[in-house]
């Protein structure tokens, strides 16, 4: 019974030897006339197609949230009324108190304002774009038969410049009630509106940079017949795989985010005055960059030119639908989030090869 079993056990273990010998498509008879591996350098070239797509952003300023005014000057309140709504007789009566006490509002005076617009909002027409990039291409192949093989796409991983498109304004609103002591007086309640400018995202040189590492996998098909044609065209497909390192912002947005995280901890602070005013607040806020992985499909069309049975050129062009998410986070130990912004990169990279190779 034991003799019995093994001698199944090694007919089972021979089949797929057996059926991967006779198969045309996983031959590994000799005299095929190819060889099996190959592996080429070049010089390869990634062209992003995507177009930027809107930031998002979250503040941790809820709609409707309350918070206390402090000192502030009254040019700052005249400065953000709304425009949309007839105040000029508070206006007058606004200046007139500025006269008696110098310009400023005390916190005594100032009272408090219902805070809307910071929660959440869209900015139409900022993001990110990334650059072309030339970088070191290496591409290796296993050949299963003389038409199919498995390529590996690989390179030194460049690093990338992302161009930033757009302002980013915060689109604040109030209604301010000063008061008398304790006492609130609704009936001098002031309408404030007015978008905050937070950064140019394209006025200062590349929003951010990263390192890409973006590998790929595919499976392609040579036409032609090795030791008959010497150009042989090929398509191929496959996977690639995106991860993003090295991440880092450009310092002269970092520090217009930073000043965003001040206006917000200002507001969470009890000082909204301040936050009009871009003064600084208590905390200390720390901007931080990242970027999710992303896997997209790839398409390849390319061609190889034999010199001999060793030597050979390539060339290939090659797409993947690819795109990953951005985001940008501003902290402090004390308040915790104070901003999270949010965008979708749209890479759609287009990607040109050229290189020499050897098979062996």
């Amino acid at each position: 019974m034991k003799k019995s079993l093994l001698c199944i056990m090694s007919s089972l273990a021979a089949l797929p030897a057996i059926s991967h010998a006779d198969s045309p498509y996983f031959s590994l008879q000799d005299g095929d006339g190819f060889k099996r591996f190959s592996v080429s350098v070049g010089a390869l070239h990634v062209m992003p197609q995507g177009k930027a797509q809107p930031f998002q952003v979250n503040t941790a300023v809820k709609s409707g949230e309350v918070s206390k005014n402090g000192d502030i000057q009254v040019d700052t309140v005249l400065n953000n009324l709304n425009p949309d709504v007839d105040q000029k007789a508070l206006a007058t009566v606004l200046k007139g108190l500025g006269f008696l006490t110098g310009g400023q509002l005390g916190s005594g005076l100032s009272g408090s304002a219902k805070i809307q617009g910071l929660e959440q909002w869209d900015n139409p027409g900022t993001g990110l774009e990334a650059d072309d990039v030339t970088t070191l291409g290496i591409m290796t192949n296993y050949f299963f038969t003389d038409h199919v093989s498995f390529e590996m796409k690989a390179g030194i991983p460049p690093k990338v410049d992302l161009q930033g498109k757009g302002k980013i304004y915060a689109p604040f609103s109030a209604i301010a009630t000063p008061q008398i002591g304790n006492l609130p007086l609704e009936f001098l309640n002031i309408d404030l509106q007015n978008d905050i400018f937070i950064t140019d995202l394209e006025g200062n040189g590349p929003a951010a940079t990263a390192r890409a590492w973006t590998p790929a996998f595919e499976f392609q098909y040579h036409f032609g017949k090795t030791g008959v044609n010497k150009f042989r065209p090929y398509v191929g497909l496959g996977v690639m795989y995106a991860y993003f390192n090295e991440l880092e912002i450009n310092p002269r947005t970092e520090q217009d985010l930073i000043a965003a995280g001040h206006m917000i901890a200002n507001i969470k602070e009890g000082n909204a005055g301040a936050s009009l005013e871009g003064k600084l607040s208590k905390a200390n806020p720390q901007v931080e960059l990242e970027a999710t992985d992303a896997i997209a499909p790839i398409a390849t069309v390319g061609f190889t030119y034999d010199f001999n049975d060793k030597w050979f050129a390539v060339g290939s062009v090659s797409y993947a639908h690819m795109k990953n998410e951005t985001t940008i986070t501003v902290t402090d130990a004390t308040h915790g989030e104070l901003i999270r912004s949010k965008a979708d990169i749209e890479i759609n990279p287009l990607l040109a090869y050229a290189g020499v190779g050897i098979r062996f």
